[in-house]
């Protein structure tokens, strides 16, 4: 399984301490880097390193960019990251983007949010920049409620779905799973958000109906972190930071092609009925008629479902001023904004808080 190994550096205060030293960075799971924090992480990572904060013991510890060679962003405004891409380029590290794209609008629950066709611009923009397959559209949470109802949000996928052909060649979507996690259920109840939890039933219907729609756009569909299989519908179990894009992405560099234990073939010859040994299961077609397979990467520390490859997220919870209603990475909207504030305080600090 890849991993890598702690190291030490400096501080900006002249103290040396342990650092971890990430082949892949994830930003983030917990907050939205991209659209409140880019020019933080950027100058972090131009400084060498930033500082992270355990959620569960309050320990401190330290991320160094040395080794760094891809990035995944998360985010549900990612625009402010186009004046930052270049960087990566002159570093040589890769990245795609995680899009999360809902059109909750009417609902008002995500408030903090740019409107639909202003992210849906962004979304475009950031294909032409980066090339399309690096900017994943995401559909993440489905929410049910009394006023949205399946065919609402068959709706508003399809809408959303029509604008991003050409620009997108995957779909990611979850089902809101609102009793798992305390603080998307008290986050919803305080504001009075009449939500309903899916049944499986409904899980199945949804899936069925998606599947037709998506007849008309051929991208590839998948669920993030579900138990429920929906292969029947050709609806396939997503890897949010994956190896095999990763792969196809950046083939050339050596020492993350290590990291992931990737081998590289030539392809097949056929023999004389024009018939090739089947390629492995997991094969990733390459250019120059060759393929790739790797080891077993997945990030044995994340949820059930979760079909992640090792990284290090480097952000950090109630941190994100979108102030979404069904938020699972914020306590309070009162706790996030309060981090923000002090953010701004020290922008570029050692962590995201500025302390």
């Amino acid at each position: 399984m890849a991993q890598w190994q702690p190291i030490q550096i400096k501080r900006e205060n002249g103290e040396t301490v342990k650092a971890q030293a990430p082949i892949i960075v994830s930003a983030s799971r917990s907050t939205d880097i991209p659209a409140f924090y880019a020019d933080w992480f950027f100058h972090r990572l131009k400084v060498g390193y930033s500082a992270w904060t355990n959620p569960f013991n309050g320990v401190k510890s330290y991320v160094s960019y040395q080794d760094t060679r891809f990035i995944v962003f998360w985010s549900k405004n990612p625009r402010p990251l186009l004046q930052h891409l270049d960087y990566l380029k002159e570093r040589n590290i890769g990245c795609y983007i995680q899009y999360t794209l809902n059109d909750y609008e009417k609902e008002g629950l995500e408030r903090g949010v740019p409107k639909l066709s202003e992210r849906v611009d962004t979304f475009k923009l950031l294909v032409d920049k980066l090339g399309k397959g690096r900017v994943i559209w995401r559909f993440d949470p489905l929410l049910l409620t009394d006023d949205i109802s399946i065919d609402a949000l068959l709706s508003k996928i399809g809408r959303i779905g029509d604008q991003l052909q050409g620009y997108t060649e995957k779909l990611v979507f979850s089902y809101a799973d609102i009793l798992s996690y305390r603080k998307v259920k008290a986050n919803l109840e305080k504001s009075h958000i009449p939500y309903h939890e899916w049944t499986e039933l409904q899980m199945l219907e949804f899936a069925e109906k998606l599947a037709e729609l998506n007849k008309k756009w051929g991208y590839t569909l998948a669920t993030c972190g579900e138990k429920v299989d929906l292969q029947r519908y050709g609806i396939v179990h997503n890897h949010c930071i994956d190896d095999a894009l990763i792969i196809r992405f950046t083939y050339e560099d050596k020492k993350l092609m290590d990291f992931l234990n990737v081998k590289t073939f030539p392809m097949p010859v056929p023999n004389l009925f024009g018939e090739s040994e089947p390629l492995p299961e997991d094969a990733i077609l390459l250019p120059n008629n060759t393929y790739a397979t790797h080891g077993d990467n997945r990030d044995k520390g994340q949820r059930q479902f979760c079909g992640c490859i090792v990284s290090k997220d480097i952000g950090e919870y109630n941190t994100c001023p979108h102030l979404c209603e069904y938020c699972y990475a914020n306590s309070s909207k009162e706790i996030a904004v309060r981090n923000w504030k002090e953010h701004k305080k020290n922008q570029f600090g050692e962590t995201i808080k500025g302390r």
